[in-house]
């Protein structure tokens, strides 16, 4: 790194800076309806990349994984969920090209209506066999793996 340092502006003392990876969450949202599974919610984005995407976002300062996917997947889809259990982590640099991200994965399950809000331009549900071609991020990959875990029980 060319620039590893910045200078205290009272004292001079230089000081070590570091660029550490930001943590996200992504809520795989399964949709349930007199006790049968519809399938998962996916967010059309109004941001870039403007594709399909797990609900999701950044991690506020002073806030729990838990507490960050919560509130992402009311912001996101209008849904309180419940259930809520850790699937798996994401943490290839490239995962998102904007910036380095390590992204704690939940499963959770919800009933009603999904609404898009927040980031999201419009909201579907999907099952394996009707997936969207375009999907942001690491999310396909993401997916992949949650269907194969359903699949193995």
């Amino acid at each position: 790194m060319a620039n590893n340092y910045i200078k205290c502006p009272k004292c001079g003392l230089k000081i070590e800076k570091y660029r550490n990876p930001i943590p996200t969450v992504d809520i795989i949202i399964e949709m349930i309806e007199d006790n049968r599974y519809k399938g998962i919610v996916l967010i059309f984005r109004k941001n870039t990349p403007k594709e399909w995407a797990i609900p999701g976002g950044f991690v506020d300062y002073g806030e729990s994984l838990e507490e960050a996917a919560l509130r992402e997947a009311k912001e996101e889809t209008g849904l309180e969920v419940k259930n809520l259990k850790q699937f798996k982590a994401y943490s290839a640099p490239e995962r998102d090209p904007r910036m380095h991200t390590i992204s704690n994965v939940f499963i959770a399950q919800a009933e009603g209506i999904p609404t898009a809000g927040d980031d999201a331009e419009k909201i579907k549900i999907f099952k394996q066999s009707n997936l969207p071609e375009n999907i942001a991020f690491d999310h396909r990959e993401i997916l992949n793996d949650y269907f194969m875990s359903k699949e193995s029980g």
